[in-house]
């Protein structure tokens, strides 16, 4: 039914862009991490996505020809791994620092606060438009429940 798979697709952006948003956050919260449990400054991390779904043309023509339907999900979008940034740390000097190496640098998390909050801006404008999705799918359904009346 093509209704529940639209639900599916936008409830599947609505995960996807809620577990963006924590990790956003938590890459703020730990802006000035400088020791972590595995050792050195915390790493900024990010989520990475990948579509749902998706079948070349040959397979949805030979589905069609064979008349199945469509196998799996229709569409939407999943998180497939949380992975760290490999950038450099930045270093800043602080002798008095408990971390400081021998000449007197910290390494400080790779985290920039505009870029983190650019990444949270947009995960809250996609969040967004998913909501408005799912809203319109709502009012559709009222709709074709009053017609069936």
């Amino acid at each position: 039914m093509a209704f529940l798979s639209s639900m599916n697709v936008v409830g599947s952006g609505l995960t996807a862009q809620q577990l963006r948003l924590d990790v956003v956050s938590e890459n703020i919260t730990n802006r000035t991490t400088t020791r972590t449990e595995g050792g050195g400054a915390y790493r900024r991390k990010m989520v990475v996505f990948e579509a749902e779904g998706e079948r070349s043309p040959f397979q949805a023509a030979l589905d069609r020809a064979l008349g199945r339907g469509a196998s799996g999900t229709e569409g939407g979008v999943r998180v497939t791994e949380i992975v760290e940034d490999p950038s450099d740390f930045k270093l800043v000097y602080d002798p008095e620092h408990p971390d400081a190496n021998a000449e007197g640098y910290v390494e400080m998390p790779n985290v920039d606060l505009m870029q983190e909050m650019a990444d949270a801006m947009a995960a809250s404008q996609a969040y967004s438009a998913n909501v408005t999705a799912f809203n319109v799918l709502k009012q559709v359904a009222a709709k074709g429940l009053e017609i069936g009346k």
